[in-house]
């Protein structure tokens, strides 16, 4: 059954541990003020912790492609990406666009926002990076060898440059400053990063 560890100063409000879910949860995403959180489960069921509003979901809703990740509006509300690039808005997260109509070379893993939730990325698991909106395009790793595949995006404070996640631990600095990676240590399944 899926935990939620709260580690450092992260607030713990709730999580589905115990609870039968129909998919398992595939992402997660604080509310602008850190006291509380949104679990989105691959079918697009979304569940609400702390100050987190349930906005609406997918979850019963016919879908192309299971649900990867999501992310949240500044705005209030909060974003659902398919493996496909798909984009589901919910509350005062805007659509700026997606890819559910492109042929992409590899699934959509996850996706980041701006900081004003003008805009977001997505990120494919070869690196590939698609900007929407105000989401300015750093460059990708979609035309390189990678050892392992990419599976998070997390932008700078500022929004100047990205840092891309492989499941090995490698990192890759996109106009953000290299600080170090795990990769090359053996592992294989990192999943997330978060500044």
């Amino acid at each position: 059954s899926p935990r939620l560890l709260a580690l450092g100063d992260a607030g713990y409000y709730g999580s589905m541990g115990g609870k039968p879910l129909n998919k398992p949860i595939v992402g997660i995403a604080t509310t602008p003020n850190d006291k509380g959180y949104w679990l989105v489960a691959s079918d697009g069921g979304i569940f609400a912790f702390g100050d987190a509003t349930f906005l609406g979901s997918m979850g019963g809703s016919p879908l192309n492609q299971p649900i990867v990740g999501m992310a949240a509006s500044p705005a209030g509300g909060y974003w659902l990406v398919a493996a496909d690039g798909g984009i589901f808005s919910f509350g005062g997260a805007t659509f700026h666009g997606s890819t559910g109509d492109m042929r992409l070379n590899q699934p959509v893993v996850g996706m980041a926002a701006t900081a004003d939730g003008g805009g977001y990325w997505l990120v494919a698991s070869d690196g590939g990076v698609f900007a929407f909106g105000d989401a300015v395009f750093h460059g990708s790793t979609g035309a390189l060898h990678l050892n392992a595949p990419i599976t998070a995006i997390d932008p700078t404070p500022a929004d100047s440059g990205y840092w891309l996640a492989a499941s090995d631990g490698g990192v890759f600095a996109l106009d953000a400053p290299f600080l170090g990676s795990l990769g090359g240590q053996g592992l294989t399944d990192i999943v997330g990063v978060a500044t």
